[in-house]
């Protein structure tokens, strides 16, 4: 992998601001950022360009972040930052513990990767990874858990996009992503932001195309509930995947799975989520949904696969390094190399 570089929000703006006008409305761009961005319809427009020479890693600022995030705590009408000592700024948990916005809410970077040998030409899928709690994106998505890595080493036509969420915190607060349409406008910018990293322009609308499939693991799984179902973006999102992490929301998964027969669904649990996932079992088998047990070799459209992690795994299986190390090493790659028809 090639060594990571940070991408400053002025160099973007000013290679992407035109870029808005073009691919994302006039309308929009006009009243600039923090306007509405709609994501051009699904369509797969060719870029001339030749696969990727190297694997391209970033760290991008994004306006469309989860964080910093001045709204209201998902799903309520309380505000999230709900601690106000001398003007400092903080949220309190459910659990108790107070984080300050300066220390856990104000990073707004996004781990951006594109793989050597990634084909614009080709049939290609964006990958979203939700962290789990006390994650940074560089410590912990980038090196330990070894996501980018693992997105080469699968051999897919795919790109990353990671959000940092609570910084270094137990927390899974969503921020911007609990308001209706944000995941969608995030996923526009990210389309932006990875055109600008491939170093062809003319794939912005090639990566804002491109069908959607969600990871969550442990904490991340509250984003990757609320981006699913009120993302905006119900028609790109082909996948999710959870890696224990049903700790909760299983009313919101049993919906969008129920909903949408054409996506695929997996979620490996050990014990802290075992008993979620049974639940959420009993609740697809009174909605008549099948459920495999097993991974199959091909992710099917519409398939639901509920199994534990550690199944086949020949050493002990630990949450902390389920990521990369579970039924198989470098299990997300493992899941990647089941769909159908994204081979670089």
């Amino acid at each position: 992998m090639q060594p990571l570089r940070t991408v400053s929000a002025a160099y973007l703006a000013a290679g992407l601001t035109c870029l808005l006008a073009q691919f994302l409305g006039a309308a929009e761009a006009g009243n600039g950022w923090s306007a509405v961005i709609r994501p051009p319809a699904p369509q797969q427009v060719h870029s001339r360009a030749a696969p990727v020479r190297k694997d391209l890693t970033a760290l991008v600022p994004f306006w469309t972040a989860p964080f910093p995030y001045h709204g209201n705590i998902a799903g309520t009408d309380e505000p999230f930052l709900n601690v106000n000592e001398d003007g400092r700024l903080g949220h309190r948990t459910p659990f108790g513990r107070l984080y300050w916005e300066d220390e856990t809410y104000s990073d707004n970077r996004v781990l951006l990767h594109i793989p050597k040998g990634f084909d614009p030409k080709k049939p290609s899928v964006m990958i979203v990874f939700f962290h789990g709690h006390g994650a940074t994106l560089t410590r912990d998505v980038l090196r330990r858990q070894r996501v980018p890595a693992q997105i080469t080493a699968s051999g897919v036509n795919a790109v990353l996009v990671a959000p940092q969420l609570a910084f270094d915190a137990s927390d899974s607060s969503v921020g911007k992503f609990s308001e209706p349409g944000a995941f969608g406008r995030f996923i526009g910018e990210a389309a932006q932001a990875l055109a600008e990293l491939h170093g062809d322009l003319n794939t912005a609308r090639t990566f804002a195309s491109m069908p959607i499939v969600i990871v969550a693991y442990s904490g991340g799984y509250k984003a990757a509930a609320w981006s699913a179902t009120r993302g905006g973006l119900i028609k790109r999102v082909r996948g999710v995947v959870l890696l224990d992490a049903l700790y909760g929301d299983l009313d919101k998964f049993a919906s969008w799975i129920s909903a949408d027969r054409s996506a695929f669904f997996v979620s490996t649990y050990l014990g802290s989520t075992e008993a979620k996932n049974a639940k959420l079992e009993q609740v697809l088998a009174d909605l008549s949904v099948d459920i495999d047990t097993e991974l199959e070799s091909r992710l099917e459209p519409g398939s639901v696969t509920i199994f534990p992690g550690a199944t086949g795994s020949t050493t002990k299986v630990t949450h902390r390094d389920l990521v990369t190390r579970a039924w198989t090493y470098y299990p997300l790659a493992d899941l990647l190399q089941r769909m159908r028809g994204y081979r670089r």
